[in-house]
């Protein structure tokens, strides 16, 4: 698949190259669609509705911080703000883990959950609506497989987040 050529010219048309653009362009498309929804719609920010919906998601409501830095597009500074604020508005709290005296879970709280519970049904139409006919309900399940793989292989963190064996 790759080319033998090393030049800069001869790279333009790579695969690799092509195809992340894509991703890229894809995924700017989606979140500038996204936010718009969200905040209109539910009354929250993508950054805060990434957070919910992880820890909504999560067996018993919470991450470590470094596991839900794992998880979202945010920084380590950026989450530290973004729970700042969610757990200034009542949404999260933070609490000691038990097994790691420098580590810190974050908690969903009740309000947390019902805030995000009433933008899923929301937030799911809305990606019905931008996807519907994009692919194919096979299609689909290919592709949730393929940016599962994607992820495993580039994100190594988030996918150990993600097992079932991480959450205390």
């Amino acid at each position: 698949m790759a080319k033998t050529s090393t030049t800069g010219a001869d790279l333009l048309d790579h695969p690799y190259l092509t195809t992340m653009g894509l991703f890229f362009e894809s995924h700017a498309g989606l979140a500038t669609a996204m936010e718009r929804r969200l905040a209109v719609e539910a009354d929250l920010s993508v950054q805060w509705f990434e957070v919910l919906i992880r820890l909504a998601r999560t067996p018993g409501h919470r991450l470590r911080m470094s596991d839900l830095a794992a998880q979202t597009t945010l920084s380590a500074s950026g989450l530290t703000r973004a729970v700042d604020r969610l757990e200034a508005a009542g949404l999260v709290q933070r609490t000691a883990c038990p097994s790691d005296r420098r580590g810190s879970f974050t908690v969903l709280t009740d309000a947390g959950e019902q805030r995000v519970m009433a933008a899923v049904p929301l937030h799911v139409q809305h990606l019905t609506e931008l996807l519907e006919g994009i692919f194919s309900p096979p299609e689909l399940k290919q592709f949730a497989a393929l940016a599962r793989r994607l992820r495993d292989g580039v994100n190594p963190e988030a996918a150990l987040a993600s097992s079932p064996e991480c959450v205390e």
